[in-house]
């Protein structure tokens, strides 16, 4: 078993990539805020206290977009940033015992990017609570270092359009996602959340849709999952929901496998191990 440093220091390896990710969108933000009038600190403070990505983006247009009403900046990112709560309710069970602390940590620094890589360690069986503070820890300093680095030199830059400044957020996504999808399924449910994104687009210009660009990718989003989890209800080991987090994929080349393709030192199923209990208890009792 690691100790919590190890973890954290592991945390950090498996997050340094959204470090060097979030650095150069941090300062497309950094630039962006300080053209539009704000303070280094205040940038600064956006960044550290919500490390909220293409929330924060989003506020600051609708920021200017409305005149300065921050109640409006407040709902529109607020809007976008619904689907933390998916992301939160899927990372629930492997945090169960995680203390008060440790879990408001977690939240604050849950993202997109962090809970994909979580996510994708707690698949492989070697993600823990202590780790995902590492991967999110290693996560805000990039973004708050990137902010800081990026508002600073915004008096260098006078035209950031030309350096593809609003394209790094998208550019950065798309990465993640080539990097991240394991296999048809995802790749067909990613494709198909752009062409809805897109139709969407196209249904607003027409003058067919009226809703704002920001409810996009929410309703993107939430379509695609939809559709995903009704045409492939079961994972691909068709293990379904009954399917245990702690379950291990047995190695059919390994010496202890059964005939029948299960490692003979498999971990069990909750079912089985419940089977396994009550008999137990009945043969506890016949004996008494």
């Amino acid at each position: 078993m690691e100790t919590k440093a190890a973890q954290f220091r592991a945390g950090l390896r498996s997050g340094l990539p959204i470090f060097l990710g979030y650095v150069p969108v941090g300062i497309a933000f950094g630039i962006l805020a300080a053209q539009h009038g704000f303070y280094w600190w205040e940038a600064l403070l956006a960044s550290a206290g919500a490390i909220a990505g293409s929330g924060q983006f989003v506020a600051l247009s609708t920021l200017l977009a409305s005149g300065g009403s921050a109640v409006a900046a407040i709902i529109a990112s607020s809007i976008v940033n619904l689907r933390y709560l998916l992301f939160s309710a899927t990372t629930a069970p492997h945090v169960r015992k995680a203390k008060l602390p440790l879990l408001v940590w977690l939240g604050f620094s849950l993202t997109d990017e962090t809970f994909a890589i979580n996510m994708a360690e707690a698949k492989e069986k070697k993600s823990t609570p202590i780790r995902m503070a590492g991967v999110g820890f290693i996560s805000w300093v990039g973004w708050v270092l990137g902010t800081l680095i990026g508002d600073v030199g915004a008096s260098f830059v006078k035209n950031a359009d030309r350096f593809g400044v609003n394209f790094a957020m998208p550019a950065m996504y798309a990465a993640l996602f080539v990097a991240l999808a394991n296999n048809l399924k995802e790749v067909i449910c990613g494709i198909g959340s752009a062409v809805i994104v897109i139709g969407l687009y196209v249904l607003d210009k027409t003058g067919l849709l009226v809703i704002q660009s920001y409810w996009f990718i929410i309703i993107a989003a939430l379509l695609a999952a939809t559709i995903a989890t009704i045409v492939w209800p079961r994972d691909d080991k068709g293990s379904g929901t009954l399917s245990c987090a702690h379950d291990k994929v047995p190695d059919p080349l390994s010496s202890d496998a059964s005939p029948d393709g299960r490692g003979a030192n498999s971990e069990v199923t909750e079912l089985e191990e419940a089977a396994t209990s009550n008999e137990m208890l009945v043969g506890k009792r016949a004996l008494s």
